[in-house]
C-alpha cells in the first residue's frame, strides 16, 4: 500500500486494531511514544546525537503520569548514603522478584542521571543556606533519599523542566495522537507506528510515522480499575500495541495500590487525588476512627513500610472495623508545614471539603502503579526487534512484585538514558530505507475477526476488574473476572459475526479495546500465580511461596487471539528474545 506521500509504507501486524488506512505518513530515526520523564529523556538524548526524533503524545506534552508525581525521585544522593544500601532497600520490597543486574544499574546510574536532569533545568528544594538538595524518606526506604521539588510537585517541575527543553532544542512532536499499532518491516523488524492524530490541519486522523526505533513510553494502565490515581489517558496503549506486535509481557499481575488516596466516597470513580507517602516520610500517622496507630507492631518501620504491607495493613484495619476508609493524621505538622512543604495536596483536600491542619484525612488504596509491563533487557530492548519499551509501560526488572517508591522516576531517566545510547550507537538500528518495497501484510483495520468494543465498554471493564482483580483477589474472584471479560468480547464478537458490525473506530473505542486486552492479560497473570507476593495478595493463597512462585510470569498474545501464559524456570530475567512461533507456543 502505497500513502499519500507517494512513499510505500511498512508492514502492519497481523493483530491490529480496526482503523482507517492512515491518510498521511511521516520519517524519522526514532519515534518516541509518550511525553513523560522517561519518553523525554529519550527524544533528548538521541537529538542531541543527532537523530531525526519524532515524539507523539496522546494529550499535550505535559498531561503524562509524569506531572502527577507528588514525591519525588529517589537516589543516594545524601552523605552516608550509597547505591549499596538504596540497592538493599529495592530488593526487599521486590520481594524476591526482582533483577538484580537491573536494580544495581539503577543504584548505581541514578545519581548522575539526577544531576544530568539538573543541569537540563529541572529544580528541585534545596537547603536556603548551603545549596543542598533536601531530602525526604518514603515507605521502605532506610535513609533520606528523596529528592522533591515545590514540596510535593515534583513530577510537574521535572515536566516543565524536559517540556522546555524539547521545545528549545526543536524536535518534531504530535500532541493529541492516540497511538494504534506497530509498523514492522518484511523481516519483523519494528519500522514506525500508526497513530490517530485528535486535531486538525495537515497531521489529522489516521496516519504513520516510520522511524527505524520505536520507544513506548506510554505510562500506566490504571484506568482498568475505577478508581486510580492515574490521569484518564492512562488505558494500557502501550502494553496493548506490543501484545499485538508479538512483544512478550511479563508480570502484569503486580498492580501497586497506593495506601493513601484521599476517600472520596464508595461512588468515587476515576482519577482520585494522591496523598504522597511524603506525608508519611515527614512524620504523618496512619490511624483508625479511634485514634488507634494500627501500623505500629505490624512491620519494623509501620507507617513507612514497603507499600504493599501499608496497603494490606489499612485493608485489614477496614475489614476489621467495618470500615469503608482509614485516616492519615498529619494535624501536628502544623498550617506553615502544611503550606510550604505539601501545598498541593492540602489544596486538594480543601476543595473536597477537608483540612488537614485541623482533621484527619480520610484514605483507601487505589490502584496506582504497574511493576510489570512490556519486557525488556538493560537496554530496553523488548522482544521484537527495534522495538524498546521504558519507564511504567516497561518490565526492567527493577521492581520485582513491588515498587519501591520513588523508584519510578529514576527508573524512567536512567533506562531512557540507556535506550537513547543503544539506539545512537555506531551499530544501533539503522533508519528504513524510503524506497524500502514493503508491502502491507494486513493493515489496520482490515478484515477481520477481532471486534472494537463499544466505549460504555471501558466502565463495564473497570467494575470487572475492581470486583475481581483488586486489592484483594481469589481464584474465584479471577476465574469469575476472566469470564465475564471473555462475555464482553463473545457480545462484540458475535454481533461482527452475525451483522458484519462492530463499534466505530475512535479514540474512545480503541481506548475500550486496549484496556480489555491488557485486563484480559493481568488477569491471566494473576490466576497462574498461586501464591501472595509483594502487591499481588491472594485470600485463597495468603503465604509466599518461594520454592514453587520464585518466578516470572510471561504473557504473549497469539495470532487468534488467544493468550500464551506461561513462567519462568526461576527469578532469573532470560535475555529477551524474538517470540516462539504460534506452533511452538502451549496454552
Amino acid at each position: 500500500m502505497t500513502h499519500p506521500t507517494g512513499r510505500p509504507d511498512a508492514a502492519a501486524p497481523a493483530t491490529a486494531l480496526r482503523a482507517p488506512a492512515p491518510g498521511w505518513a511521516t520519517e524519522a530515526d526514532v519515534v518516541v511514544v509518550g511525553s513523560g520523564v522517561a519518553g523525554l529523556t529519550v527524544a533528548l538524548r538521541c537529538a542531541a546525537a543527532g537523530a531525526k526524533v519524532t515524539v507523539v503524545t496522546k494529550a499535550r506534552l505535559d498531561d503524562g503520569s509524569t506531572r502527577w508525581a507528588q514525591g519525588g525521585i529517589a537516589a543516594a544522593l545524601g552523605e552516608g548514603d550509597t547505591p549499596e544500601q538504596h540497592l538493599d532497600d529495592t530488593l526487599v520490597a521486590g520481594a524476591g522478584l526482582c533483577d538484580e543486574r537491573a536494580v544495581r544499574t539503577l543504584v548505581t546510574e541514578g545519581p548522575d542521571a539526577v544531576r544530568r536532569l539538573i543541569a537540563t533545568g529541572a529544580r528541585f528544594d534545596a537547603d536556603d543556606g548551603t545549596g543542598e538538595i533536601l531530602l525526604t524518606r518514603e515507605g521502605g526506604h532506610h535513609r533520606r533519599r528523596i529528592a522533591h521539588a515545590g514540596g510535593d510537585a515534583t513530577g510537574a517541575e521535572i515536566s516543565r523542566a524536559l517540556v522546555e527543553a524539547v521545545r528549545t532544542a526543536g524536535i518534531d512532536t504530535v500532541e493529541n495522537a492516540l497511538v494504534l499499532d506497530l509498523l514492522k518491516d518484511g523481516s519483523g523488524r519494528a519500522a514506525g507506528v500508526t497513530l490517530h492524530v485528535m486535531g486538525e490541519g495537515q497531521r489529522d486522523g489516521v496516519g504513520a510515522v516510520r522511524a527505524g526505533a520505536v520507544v513506548l513510553a506510554t505510562g500506566g494502565m490504571g484506568q482498568i480499575f475505577s478508581a486510580t490515581t492515574n490521569p484518564a489517558v492512562s488505558t494500557g496503549d502501550g502494553v496493548a500495541l506490543a501484545l499485538r506486535a508479538g512483544a512478550e509481557v511479563s508480570d502484569l499481575e503486580f498492580v501497586q495500590f497506593h495506601p493513601t488516596v484521599l476517600w472520596l466516597g464508595p461512588e468515587a470513580e476515576g482519577q482520585q487525588p494522591l496523598v504522597s507517602e511524603a506525608v508519611r516520610g515527614e512524620g504523618g500517622h496512619l490511624v483508625d476512627a479511634d485514634g488507634v496507630r494500627f501500623m505500629q507492631g505490624r512491620h519494623e518501620l509501620a507507617e513507612l513500610a514497603p507499600r504493599d504491607i501499608v496497603a494490606k495493613g489499612i485493608t485489614r484495619r477496614m475489614q476489621e472495623r467495618g470500615a469503608e476508609h482509614m485516616y492519615l493524621d498529619a494535624r501536628h505538622f502544623g498550617a506553615r508545614m502544611w503550606e510550604r512543604r505539601f501545598p498541593t495536596i492540602l489544596a486538594a483536600c480543601r476543595a473536597h471539603g477537608i483540612d488537614p491542619v485541623t482533621e484527619p484525612i480520610p484514605v483507601a488504596p487505589a490502584a496506582h502503579y504497574a511493576s510489570g509491563g512490556v519486557r525488556t533487557d538493560l537496554r530496553g530492548r523488548t522482544t521484537v526487534p527495534g522495538l524498546y519499551a521504558c519507564g511504567e509501560v516497561a518490565c526492567t526488572g527493577v521492581h520485582g512484585a513491588n515498587r519501591l517508591a520513588s523508584n519510578s522516576l529514576l527508573e524512567g531517566l536512567v533506562f531512557a538514558e540507556r535506550i537513547a545510547e543503544d539506539i545512537t550507537a555506531a551499530e544501533g538500528p539503522a533508519r528504513p530505507a524510503a524506497t524500502a518495497e514493503q508491502p502491507y501484510t494486513g493493515a489496520p483495520g482490515a478484515p477481520g475477526e477481532a471486534p472494537l468494543l463499544a466505549s460504555e465498554a471501558r466502565y463495564e471493564i473497570q467494575h470487572i476488574m475492581t470486583h475481581g482483580a483488586g486489592v484483594l483477589r481469589s481464584a474465584e474472584s479471577l476465574a469469575r473476572a476472566a469470564d465475564r471479560l471473555e462475555g464482553v468480547h463473545d457480545a462484540a464478537a458475535a454481533q461482527l459475526r452475525r451483522d458484519g458490525k462492530t463499534a466505530e473506530p475512535g479514540v474512545e473505542t480503541w481506548e475500550a479495546t486496549n484496556l480489555h486486552l491488557v485486563a484480559r492479560v493481568l488477569v491471566a497473570a494473576a490466576l497462574r500465580r498461586e501464591e501472595t507476593r509483594g502487591c499481588h495478595w491472594r485470600e485463597d493463597r495468603p503465604a509466599r511461596d518461594d520454592a514453587a512462585w520464585r518466578r516470572h510470569v510471561l504473557v504473549t498474545l497469539r495470532p487468534d487471539g488467544a493468550l500464551d501464559v506461561r513462567s519462568t524456570d526461576s527469578e532469573a530475567f532470560p535475555p529477551p528474545t524474538t517470540p516462539r512461533t504460534e506452533t511452538e507456543s502451549r496454552p
